[in-house]
């Protein structure tokens, strides 16, 4: 896409005047190949016209039902299909949720998220007490987010009256890539369940994974699927994938982190109001890179030891980061209207 397409889009006075939902694959490489330094000026740019650029949301992620998962993903340790030494876990108490949410409120966070090692949400006594998990992350003022698979749209409907704020639901690569990941769930699937949870009117959390051995052209792919979705996703976790020994993808190539800031300025470009998160891989990344990945347009990230089962970061470590960079934490990175 020209320079000048890309200013004139986001020089439009009304937001909503300035989002496009009409990407072509075409039109979308044309963002991704653009020089590097070029795609995060132009980038930065974008950033600074929808949100705060000293502002930094921070989310806390945890577990509250771990492995034994049904699907066959490949990148995930929690997968009942391969060895990789996770411990299955049963769904948490609601106490023990809600203390590790006024703890995570309490170390600066504004959005706690939730996941569960599921296929799909299943009515009954489990998800009964998801319900009551939200009420009471809730009740502290947190953007409450979830990820528990497949929805219908009741359920969406039902976790949207406990008070939900977010649902996570990735879709992970490109059309043409993602059978070589996952076997057991359709794109179609995830599609579906995006569509009942905007329905439900909670806000859509939806990224995906790089590193997997997908091409350059499946990173195109997927982004121009997340452009596409209208309204954007609120939140676009973009991941770099964390090997774990014992999954199919243990001996993956590593990403270039290069290519991750590609990957993060290229969606601010397509979906510039929206917050991109830097999420899972971040421990594997310098200081450097993960400087740069701001400045390409991240204004998200996870805090916290672990995210789900893998490592992330110290917190210690990150807050050291955000003051040298002279960045904040806040409840969310956009400006001010």
């Amino acid at each position: 896409m020209p320079e000048s397409l890309i200013s004139n889009s986001l020089d439009q006075p009304s937001l909503s005047a300035a989002l496009r939902y009409d990407w072509t694959r075409d039109s979308v490489r044309e963002i991704y190949d653009r020089p590097l330094l070029d795609l995060i000026f132009a980038a930065q740019q974008a950033h600074r016209k929808f949100h705060d650029p000293a502002r930094i949301q921070l989310c806390r992620l945890l577990s509250i039902k771990t492995g034994g998962c049904p699907e066959d993903c490949g990148y995930c340790p929690q997968s009942a299909h391969y060895e990789t030494g996770v411990q299955n876990q049963p769904l948490m108490a609601v106490e023990e949720v809600f203390r590790a949410a006024t703890k995570a409120r309490d170390e600066g966070a504004s959005r706690f998220c939730m996941g569960a090692a599921w296929r799909e949400v299943r009515d009954g006594r489990d998800f009964d007490t998801v319900l009551e998990m939200v009420r009471a992350v809730a009740s502290l003022k947190l953007e409450v987010c979830c990820t528990l698979g497949m929805l219908t749209e009741d359920q969406a409907q039902r976790l949207a009256s406990a008070g939900l704020t977010a649902y996570n639901h990735n879709l992970d690569t490109s059309p043409e890539f993602y059978g070589r990941i996952i076997g057991t769930r359709r794109y179609e699937d995830r599609l579906r369940t995006i569509q009942a949870v905007r329905r439900a009117g909670i806000t859509v959390c939806c990224g995906g994974i790089i590193g997997m051995g997908e091409s350059d052209e499946d990173r195109v792919g997927l982004l121009q699927q997340l452009a596409n979705l209208e309204p954007h996703p609120e939140s676009v976790p973009i991941n770099m994938l964390v090997r774990v020994q014992g999954t199919p993808l243990a001996g993956a190539e590593p990403a270039d982190a290069l290519v991750l800031a590609r990957m993060i300025a290229t969606a601010r470009l397509l979906m510039p109001a929206s917050m991109v998160r830097l999420s899972a891989g971040r421990n594997s990344l310098s200081r450097e890179a993960v400087s740069l990945c701001f400045l390409a347009g991240a204004n998200s990230i996870f805090v916290g030891e672990k995210l789900l089962t893998t490592p992330n970061p110290e917190r210690d470590e990150d807050n050291r980061l955000l003051r040298d960079l002279g960045l904040s934490g806040s409840k969310h990175g956009q400006r001010p209207s």
